[in-house]
C-alpha cells in the first residue's frame, strides 16, 4: 500500500508533457498537477499522524485507501486540467495518511528494537517506488492500447487488495479516551502556514522574484500563521504537533537531519532523470533505468541496515555511517558533465542510494522511541512531515537554481558560437531537444550536463550539514517493549488530569500483557 502512494507522487513525472496536452493545459497548470499533491501530502501529514493517536488505526488507515482509490479513479478519468489538479489534491491526502499510518501501525506491533528490520523493508520499498515512478510513468504513457490515464490507474487493484488483506487480518485493540479531542484550529493554521510557504517556494523565481513584494507577502503570511500556530499548540491539552517533542535534542536531530534525506530521495530521481533525457539524449524510459544504482543501493542497505539495526538495538552508527555515504555520492554526483562516464554517474547514485537507505528510516526510529506509545502517531508523523517538506523545499530550490544556471550557461554558449537562441528554427528556452539544430542542441546538452553537476555541490553542502547534525545524535539504545515504563499509570491519571504532563523515565522495561498487539492472517 505505502509503495503504492509513493509510486503516484513519482509516476506522472515523465508523462506530464503528454498528460497536460491530451487535456489542453498550459505551463502553470502543468506545474500544479504535482505541486497539489505535494502540497496536501505535506500539510496533512502531521494531522492524519494526530489523528491515529485520537481514533481508532485501522478505520483511519482504510478511510485512507478508499480516499486514494476515489481520487485516483477521478484523476484517471479527469476531462480538463483543472479537474485533474483538484482530484490529486484529494490524491495527496491519501499519500499523506498512508505514510503516517503504515509506521505508527508498525509501530504499535513491535518494539522499537524489532521495528528496525520492518522500517528497512519500508526504506527499500519507498525507494523502488519513488526512484521507479518515472520508468513506469513513461512505460505506459508509451503503450497504446493503455496510455497515460492508467499513470493513475494502475494503482487501484493493489490498493482493493490490500484493502480486504487489511479488512481481514490486521487486529489492533482500539484504545478509545473519554477525553479525546481534535485541534482544529491548530491543524487549520499549520496547514495553511505549509501551504503558503510551499506555494511560494513553487513560484518564487518564475512567477516573481526572490525579493519582491509577493515573496515578502507569502513568507511573511506564512510565518504570522505558523507562529499562531504555535501559540495554539502551547495551549491546548492534545496538540497536532506536540510542542515538547521539539524541545527533545534526539528528536530536533532526527527531523533537521531527515529533512536532509527527503532531499535526496526526492531530488534525486528528478534531477538525474532529467539530466539523463536532457544532458544525454536518453529516453524516458531508458532514464528510468538508468537510476536504476539509486534504488538498488537503497533498498540493499534499507533492507541489510534494518536488520542489523534490530539485532544489536543501536541506531547512531548505521545513521552517521549513512550521512558519510550520501554526502561522498553527492560529491562524485557534483563532478558529473555531458560527457562523464556512467560508471562514475552510476557509481555517485549508487553511494547516494547506500546513504538513504542506511539513514532515512533509522532517524525515524530514534523518534518513535523517545516517545510513549499514545504520542506515537503525532511523533511519526511530525518527522514524517519534516522529511517531506524538507524534500519539497530542496527540490524546488535546487530546481530554480537549475534553471537559472541553464540559462545563463545557454546565453553564454551561443553568444561564443557567435548565433542566435533562434538559429534554424530552434529555440534554446524550450526542452524540444529533437526540434533544435546540431549546434544549439549541444549547447543545451553542455548546459544542462554542467549546471546538474553544480547542483550537486549545492547538495553536498546540504548533505555536510546533515553529517555534522548526525554527530551529535545521542548514542541511543531502542528499548525491546511497545511502550514506555509507567505509560499504563500515567495514562490513567491524564484521562483524570489531561493538562498533567507526563515525565519520561530513560531506561524501559517489559511491556504489560495488556499492550500486547497482534498481526494475523
Amino acid at each position: 500500500m505505502l509503495g503504492v502512494t509513493m509510486l503516484s507522487s513519482t509516476i506522472v513525472s515523465v508523462a506530464l508533457p503528454q498528460i497536460v496536452g491530451a487535456l489542453e493545459g498550459t505551463q502553470s497548470q502543468y506545474t500544479w498537477v504535482v505541486t497539489a499533491t505535494l502540497l496536501a501530502s505535506t500539510a496533512s501529514t502531521p494531522i492524519w499522524g494526530k489523528l491515529a493517536d485520537l481514533f481508532d488505526k485501522k478505520k483511519l488507515l482504510q478511510l485512507s485507501i478508499l480516499l486514494f482509490v476515489l481520487s485516483s479513479l477521478l484523476c484517471g478519468l479527469a476531462q480538463s486540467t483543472g479537474q485533474l489538479i483538484a482530484f490529486r489534491a484529494v490524491q495527496g491526502l491519501g499519500m499523506g495518511a498512508s505514510q503516517v499510518l503504515v509506521q505508527v501501525i508498525i509501530a504499535s506491533l513491535v518494539s522499537p528494537k524489532e521495528r528496525g528490520r520492518l522500517n528497512g523493508y519500508i526504506g527499500a520499498v519507498m525507494a523502488v517506488a519513488t526512484v521507479g515512478g518515472p520508468l513506469m510513468g513513461g512505460l505506459l504513457a508509451g503503450l497504446p492500447l493503455l496510455g497515460w490515464r492508467w499513470c493513475f490507474l494502475v494503482g487501484v487493484p493493489f490498493m482493493l487488495v490490500a484493502l480486504v488483506v487489511l479488512s481481514r487480518t490486521l487486529k489492533l485493540i482500539d484504545v478509545r479516551r473519554p477525553e479525546t479531542k481534535v485541534d482544529y484550529a491548530g491543524a487549520a493554521l499549520i496547514a495553511s502556514g505549509v501551504s503558503l510557504l510551499l506555494l511560494w517556494v513553487t513560484f518564487v523565481g518564475g512567477e516573481f522574484a526572490w525579493i519582491s513584494w509577493q515573496s515578502g507577502a507569502m513568507v511573511g503570511g506564512s510565518l504570522v500563521l505558523l507562529a499562531l500556530a504555535v501559540w495554539v499548540e502551547a495551549r491546548v491539552s492534545q496538540p497536532v504537533v506536540p510542542l515538547h517533542l521539539l524541545l527533545r535534542r534526539e528528536t530536533v536531530i532526527a527531523i533537521l537531519a531527515s529533512s536532509a534525506v527527503g532531499m535526496a530521495m526526492f531530488g534525486g530521481a528528478v534531477f538525474l532523470g532529467q539530466y539523463f533525457q536532457l544532458a544525454r539524449g536518453y529516453s524516458p524510459a531508458e532514464a528510468g533505468l538508468l537510476t536504476a544504482p539509486l534504488m538498488l543501493g537503497t533498498m540493499v542497505s534499507s533492507t541489510v541496515a534494518g536488520r542489523m539495526v534490530s539485532r544489536s538495538g543501536r541506531v547512531k552508527s548505521y545513521v552517521v555511517t549513512g550521512m558519510v555515504t550520501l554526502t561522498l555520492g553527492f560529491l562524485v554526483l557534483s563532478t558529473i558533465d555531458k560527457n562523464t562516464s556512467l560508471f562514475i554517474v552510476c557509481s555517485g547514485m549508487l553511494l547516494m542510494g547506500l546513504g538513504v537507505g542506511m539513514s532515512m528510516q533509522n532517524l525515524v526510529l530514534v523518534v518513535q522511541n523517545s516517545v510513549p506509545l499514545r504520542e506515537l502517531g503525532a511523533a511519526s508523523g511530525t518527522v514524517t512531515f519534516f522529511r517531506t517538506l524538507g524534500g519539497t523545499i530542496g527540490v524546488s530550490v535546487l530546481g530554480a537554481f537549475l534553471a537559472n544556471r541553464v540559462s545563463s550557461k545557454i546565453a553564454d554558449g551561443v553568444a561564443a558560437a557567435g548565433t542566435s537562441p533562434t538559429a534554424g528554427g530552434g529555440d534554446a528556452g524550450t526542452l524540444d531537444l529533437a526540434g533544435m539544430p546540431p549546434l544549439l542542441r549541444s549547447i543545451v546538452e553542455d548546459s544542462y550536463g554542467s549546471a546538474t553537476g553544480e547542483l550537486f555541490l549545492v547538495a553536498t553542502g546540504i548533505a555536510v550539514f546533515g553529517l555534522l547534525l548526525s554527530l551529535f545524535l545521542p548514542r541511543v539504545r531502542l528499548r525491546d517493549t511497545l511502550d514506555l515504563p509507567g505509560e499504563d499509570e500515567r495514562a490513567e491519571e491524564a484521562s483524570t488530569a489531561p493538562e498533567a504532563a507526563p515525565n519520561t523515565p530513560e531506561e524501559p522495561v517489559k511491556a504489560s500483557s495488556g499492550e500486547k498487539r497482534s498481526f494475523t492472517g
